[in-house]
């Protein structure tokens, strides 16, 4: 091989991209609901397209405020909501579509909580989720002792646009998500440098596969020696909200309720360089009003709907944009959930959705500038 083709030409020109002239010329919005999912988003932006005053405004009546740049060849709107739930993803969402009329997709990007064993896999704390579907599980009847979901509309009833379904179709093959796991870890290691060159509060880093603990379900986070505390030494358990403001440590939680996983076991042999970075599974994620706290019932509701995790704002996105929930695992959805692995769930979720977009094709025509050349391609 030609030395020339070996190695590329140091003198190529560096493509630059032309600035937006409208809001109509974006077509990819990234929604985040807590300021933590926000900044790691924001850290993965190519290049801002607001700065210096140079904002493209809102329609009349919209409340939403905006930041608007580039990833990759794309032209990206961030919003940040203003509370978490169905209720204000919807009407931001509705504000959304009103100042960027031409969206083609909206990617909802998180935190979540995660079913720790999706099928025959088993999911860590870190790992990525991506919704091909939407349960409503909140929506149903309250009777004394139970609750009965509607079954006639616990999933949100209109599917993907196709588009979206080939989209995601391709990230299902081995090809796909073999592509998706090794740009998101590229774009993750970014993010992460990123933050610490702008002194961020946050490094965003991997706290350790010792801090990565699933409970038997059964196994409930309270205080576990006798003492005076009348709810969790009653004879019926019952919610105590200084058990739940308290750390595994300070209650004493029974390490040897730990249920063994062989993955998390193979990253703790491995110096964490070389341990494999996060995996991403797709399927069907579970939304509603409210924060899953409970492992018999998140185990109960997982299976009963094959869902892959938890969260709250994607049903109420679903009906407003045409959407994909992108969200890292933050915790197991159970009892003994603490903050602990927030900030780098919310880096590999950014970090993912970027790698997901690399590979979404805009329907329109994109016109790239290059330096020193005078010419331009279009996508």
């Amino acid at each position: 091989m030609p030395l020339s083709s070996a190695f590329p030409s140091t003198t190529d020109p560096v493509p630059t991209y032309n600035r937006p002239a409208h809001r109509r010329d974006f077509q990819i919005a990234i929604i985040c609901a807590l300021p933590l999912e926000f900044d790691a988003a924001i850290l993965l932006v190519d290049e801002f397209w607001d700065q210096n005053d140079r904002q493209y405004g809102r329609t009349s009546g919209d409340k939403n405020t905006y930041r608007n740049g580039r990833i990759g060849i794309h032209n990206v709107v961030l919003m940040l909501l203003p509370n978490m739930g169905k209720t204000a993803v919807a009407g931001s969402a509705a504000n959304l579509r009103t100042s960027y009329p031409n969206l083609k997709l909206a990617l909802l990007v998180g935190v979540c909580g995660g079913v720790p064993f999706p099928g025959t896999y088993e999911a860590l704390l870190g790992d990525v989720v991506i919704s091909e579907a939407i349960v409503q599980y909140d929506f149903g009847r309250r009777y004394p002792g139970e609750f009965i979901p509607n079954e006639t509309a616990e999933t949100i009833p209109s599917a993907p646009n196709k588009d979206i379904r080939t989209f995601l179709a391709y990230f299902q093959s081995d090809t796909g998500k073999d592509e998706l796991r090794r740009n998101a870890a590229n774009h993750l290691q970014a993010l992460q440098n990123a933050a610490s060159i702008k002194n961020y509060r946050c490094s965003f880093r991997y706290p350790g596969p010792a801090e990565d603990k699933l409970f038997a379900a059964t196994h409930l986070h309270k205080h576990q020696k006798q003492s005076s505390c009348d709810f969790c030494c009653g004879e019926f358990d019952k919610f105590c909200s200084k058990a739940a403001e308290a750390s595994c440590a300070e209650l004493g939680c029974d390490e040897s309720q730990l249920v063994p996983r062989q993955r998390l076991e193979r990253k703790r042999n491995l110096h964490w360089e070389e341990a494999p970075g996060p995996d991403v599974f797709i399927g069907r994620v579970a939304s509603a009003d409210m924060v899953m706290k409970s492992g018999g019932h998140r185990d109960q509701i997982a299976k009963r709907y094959n869902v892959i995790a938890f969260e709250m704002e994607g049903a109420g996105l679903w009906d407003e944009a045409p959407c994909i929930v992108v969200k890292g695992i933050c915790d197991y959805a159970d009892s003994h959930k603490n903050d602990i692995w927030q900030p780098f769930a919310a880096a590999t979720a950014a970090a993912a959705a970027k790698a997901m977009l690399g590979r979404y094709t805009p329907t329109d025509h994109l016109e790239l500038s290059v330096h020193g050349t005078g010419k331009s391609k279009v996508y």
